[in-house]
């Protein structure tokens, strides 16, 4: 069992910046086949918003290539969203996810808000 933890939403203006974070109980840098972000938006389908993959590649969704950077400490087991040039559109619960190369389930976390308003 693996369990995350989100944290860093919050609100900011638009245009603005925050990082969220996602602390892991296990070690993700050698069990991992893939851990990333998904985000869920009022009256929309949850979207995947970033990954990355064992190899270390990442992948973004269209609407945030440029503007997100996913990032893993290995040593803090944390995966971080920085989230630069903030719209209203990505108004949204953000989770974290673990998919292990041991067992092949997938983890989640609680989620964290964040919302984008002026």
């Amino acid at each position: 069992q693996v369990q995350l933890m989100e944290s860093g939403g919050g609100l900011v203006q638009p245009g603005g910046s925050l990082r969220l974070s996602c602390a892991a109980s296990a070690t993700i840098s050698s069990t991992r086949t893939a851990v990333g972000w998904y985000r869920l938006a009022p009256g929309k389908e949850r979207g995947l918003v970033a990954s990355i993959n064992r190899p270390g590649n990442t992948a973004y969704s269209d609407s945030v290539k440029g503007r997100f950077t996913i990032s893993i400490d290995n040593v803090k087991n944390t995966i971080y969203l920085q989230m630069n040039n903030l719209q209203p559109e990505d108004t949204a619960v953000y989770y974290c996810y673990f998919r292990s190369a041991l067992n092949g389930n997938t983890y989640w976390g609680k989620g964290t808000l964040v919302t984008v308003s002026s």
